[in-house]
């Protein structure tokens, strides 16, 4: 290790630990590092010394800290910088992958739509840096990092935060800013003043590698490379390959042009132009025009002017062009529709999402989001065979794509949430305790109903306040289901008022701020053939012509499919994308079973077909289950008489959910959202009698509750301000509030031991969730139970086991504490398909019987996620619409 290295390492040592050198760029060196911190590999990048001598530390990390905030899926975020005996660093993500330079070097020259794939994903980093006012300046195949079939540009601004910290001393060091293969002219002549259009230049000359080899000016030396950079024309990309679309070449020399006047104004642009035939090349000197005219559109062929003695092969010329515009003129050919079944592994199967929505399917229609069993979000590309999970994505529902397809929105209560599919880590936006539908917006807004009983809202998705659009009404009617309508001056909805059958589809006009009712039918959207497409309780799907600048439907509806899922909340499990294809789960039943079973998995059914049931909490005695349960769109507790087999409902009004027993079993706690507030905690009698009583009112939310030591004290899961969850302590007369895990990770489903000594509950904070039990009521030390995930902790009656789920597999651990807590092997009792979300374990022991109870899936429910592609030839053949 080099002295400057050893110094390095010393200097950063209580943050990063220096693993090896990775690599020496034009202003920085590279190391892979560990980040102590947060326990992840990390691409430590350091300044080269001279350069940081000119330019200063407090100017430096003055400067960086606009690139800290570029949050895009195609940009690699900047994860820290600083100062340490001298050296100036910045650390962004490790990737496990290579850099497009690498891939040049092994494959010389790339597959034309993979080139075109690679320039669009940074094109799209581009155009979203420069609207936030960041110029890169120094775009080329080293700074482009491919992973996971995306590209993602890294060192974003620190070009341009070495160049505005120096400014004028610069040249001191010897160095410049940029790669002479890929600076824009103004660049390489020293202009300081870049805008947009000179990373446009630097992105089309790393397209021209990409798809002849190499760059477009080569020299022995940066100086000659510079002259030809100003002086000549790069040769077309067809001169080297022919096989290069034409208007994909086009659009190379349109980005080369030398002045800037003459390139793509944005790399939105560029990127439009590489996707259709949109760019035509520049006339040269001394042509002339030969007009072929068709009925309904012109064709113009531009010639040489030609001696009239060579008129003949021009003839032949004009022959082709006439025949190339009869075949394009011709109407084309009907699309093939084609049915595909969406097959599902096993430990990824789809799950019901309760109230929320299971699917969402990207605008392009090439991928799908769907909620599995325990709320995991997963990613489903359709030339592909495999779902991944999307990282930090558990306990969650309704999906929804960004209109760029790079993000997918979604709800992770009481949040809502944002998730580059390419890369990082889920963002929040804001609060959305119980998501009922959302739609985003291509100027970057998001129209969201936040719960099942309020107005819309609209809010950045960057975060912020949020605007209200509608209200709910005093009837307890409320709006859901939102849609966005092209142009933005309209957003259709459902108005939900007691059941989907008596649930209507509405249409807000917000320069009016007017409301009006379009038709009987619920989760309409509209679609790119003039219809509106809707579900009603049945089943089935419709659609109806549709005026969207009159706001008005103009038609009679057509009945379109059968057999759609269709929740009690207004859910039509159905996705529509922008070119036709539709996507949509049939058979999916939110009726689940109450099972009892014993250690080796034998189960016996306690009761059937209870809708979207959840949380099951056995009474101390045994002879009572309380548990959620969803009738008529209510979400309330109810009680399960085990010896009786009958079932009584112990809740009215509110949102209510994750029913717990007093320890002496005369009443039930749960949380409830009810007088326009945020949820609380509520009890009341287990057997019906007195009035709902408030336990805990507090700002923010409160979810779990448990009972501690004579109910006199509590533990209670709570929304953070950071957007986490924490579990903290509290005393039923409010004279004591404690935080007991807060950190900026979430905990949850806290478990007391039967001894009131240990609590065991999950927390993500590893990356992963795990299964971890601290001393209580003070949290002195902690031990990992689980060791490859786990969720849902529950105690065994004696105390001297800890059980969790691992997916579909029930673990049981052994423990022993003396005087703190060992594990011994953990033991696999059984595997069964495990439904609801992992906040609040779906299943408990009755002390009774010793038996685990459990919420299964119905017997028959046989759900089918069904892809057609080409749809629209479809709908328009069954509306007899063009």
């Amino acid at each position: 290790m080099s002295d400057i290295t050893e110094r390095l390492s010393t200097a950063i040592a209580d943050r990063y630990k220096i693993e090896s050198h990775l690599g020496q760029g034009g202003m920085a060196t590279v190391y892979l590092a560990h980040d102590v911190k947060h326990d992840r590999k990390v691409a430590l990048k350091v300044l080269r010394p001279e350069l940081a001598a000119v330019i200063g530390a407090e100017r430096f990390l003055q400067e960086i800290k606009v690139t800290a905030n570029l949050q895009h899926p195609h940009i690699l975020p900047l994860h820290d910088s600083g100062e340490a005996d001298t050296f100036l660093y910045y650390v962004m993500p490790y990737i496990e992958g290579e850099s497009l330079r690498d891939k040049l070097d092994r494959e010389k020259q790339l597959g034309i739509e993979d080139a075109i794939d690679i320039t669009k994903n940074v094109a799209a980093a581009l155009d979203y840096a420069h609207r936030q006012g960041v110029i890169h300046r120094d775009i080329k195949p080293e700074n482009i990092l491919l992973h996971d079939g995306q590209a993602q540009v890294a060192d974003f601004g620190i070009a341009l935060a070495v160049s505005e910290a120096s400014g004028n001393r610069l040249t001191e060091t010897g160095l410049s800013i940029g790669t002479p293969h890929y600076m824009s002219p103004e660049q390489a002549m020293g202009d300081r003043e870049l805008d947009s259009r000179s990373d446009v230049y630097s992105l089309g000359a790393m397209l021209y590698e990409m798809l002849t080899g190499d760059p477009p000016y080569t020299g022995s030396t940066a100086q000659a490379i510079v002259a030809k950079v100003i002086t000549e024309k790069a040769p077309p990309v067809t001169a080297i390959r022919d096989t290069v679309p034409s208007h994909v070449a086009a659009a190379v020399e349109k980005s080369l042009s030398k002045l800037p006047a003459d390139r793509f104004t944005t790399a939105a642009d560029f990127a439009v132009a590489l996707s259709q035939q949109a760019v035509a090349p520049v006339a040269a000197a001394g042509t002339g025009t030969a007009g072929v005219t068709g009925d309904a559109q012109t064709w113009t062929l531009t010639l040489p002017k030609i001696d009239v003695r060579r008129a003949v092969p021009w003839v032949l010329v004009a022959a082709m062009a006439v025949a190339t515009w009869w075949f394009a003129s011709r109407p084309a050919p009907v699309q093939r529709i084609v049915r595909l079944h969406v097959a599902l592994p096993e430990d990824a199967a789809l799950g019901d999402a309760l109230n929320g929505r299971s699917i969402a399917l990207s605008p392009d229609g090439s991928q799908i989001v769907y909620v599995g069993d325990g709320g995991q979000l997963y990613l489903r590309r359709l030339d592909q065979l495999e779902a991944r999970p999307l990282p930090g994505t558990s306990n969650a529902h309704t999906p929804f794509f960004s209109p760029d397809g790079a993000w997918v929105g979604y709800s992770q209560p009481p949040d809502l949430k944002k998730v580059a599919l390419a890369w990082g880590p889920p963002l929040t936006i804001g609060a959305a305790p119980n998501l009922r539908g959302a739609s985003w917006t291509p100027e970057g807004t998001i129209v969201f109903a936040p719960t099942n009983a309020s107005g819309l809202l609209r809010v950045s998705d960057g975060g912020g306040t949020p605007d209200t659009l509608t209200r709910a009404d005093s009837a307890g009617g409320s709006d859901r289901l939102p849609q966005v309508l092209p142009g933005g001056r309209a957003i259709l909805f459902t108005h939900w008022v007691s059941s989907v059958d008596d649930s209507y589809t509405a249409v807000l006009d917000t320069r009016t701020g007017e409301t009006t009712r379009l038709l009987a039918g619920v989760d309409a959207r509209y679609v790119a053939t003039g219809h509106l497409v809707y579900a009603t309780a049945d089943g089935s799907l419709l659609a109806v012509p549709f005026d969207v600048n009159r706001l008005e439907v103009t038609g009679n509806p057509v009945a379109l499919l059968e057999g759609v899922t269709v929740k009690a909340s207004a859910v039509a499990e159905v996705a529509i994308a922008g070119d036709g294809t539709l996507l949509y789960v049939s058979g999916l039943a939110t009726e689940r079973n109450l099972i009892a079973a014993d250690r080796r998995g034998v189960q016996r059914i306690l009761v059937e077909e209870l809708n979207a049931a959840g949380s099951p909490r056995v009474s101390p005695d045994g002879r009572h289950i309380a548990l959620r349960l969803v009738v008529d769109g209510n979400t309330d507790i109810w009680i399960f008489d085990v010896s009786q087999g009958t079932l009584s409902r112990l809740t009215f009004e509110g949102n209510n959910d994750y029913p717990v027993w007093s320890l002496d079993g005369r009443y039930v706690y749960f949380g409830s959202a009810r007088q326009e507030r945020d949820r609380d905690i509520y009890r009341r009698a287990a057997d019906g009698s007195g009035a709902i009583e408030e336990v805990l009112i507090r700002d923010g939310s409160q979810w779990e509750f448990l009972p501690v030591r004579g109910d006199s004290l509590f533990v209670f899961r709570e929304g953070s301000p950071t957007g986490g969850r924490d579990i903290w302590v509290g005393r039923t007369d409010g004279s004591d509030f404690t935080p007991y895990v807060a950190t900026e990770f979430n905990e949850r489903a806290p478990a007391i031991s039967p001894d009131g000594r240990w609590l065991a509950y999950t927390s993500n904070e590893s990356g992963v969730d795990e299964i971890y039990v601290r001393e209580f009521p003070e949290p002195s030390g902690r031990w990992q139970v689980s060791t490859d995930g786990g969720v849902d902790a529950v105690w065994a009656v004696s105390g001297s086991e800890i059980y969790y789920r691992d997916g579909q597999r029930l673990i049981a651990v052994p423990m022993s504490a003396n005087p703190t807590p060992t594990f011994g092997q953990r033991e696999t009792l059984f595997e069964w398909r495990a439904t609801g979300n992992s906040q609040h374990a779906q299943y408990d022991i009755n002390s009774a019987t010793d038996e685990f109870v459990a919420l299964v899936p119905r017997g028959d429910s046989n759900a089918e996620m069904i892809v057609v592609l080409n749809w629209f030839e479809e709908l328009r053949a069954r509306t007899g619409s063009n």
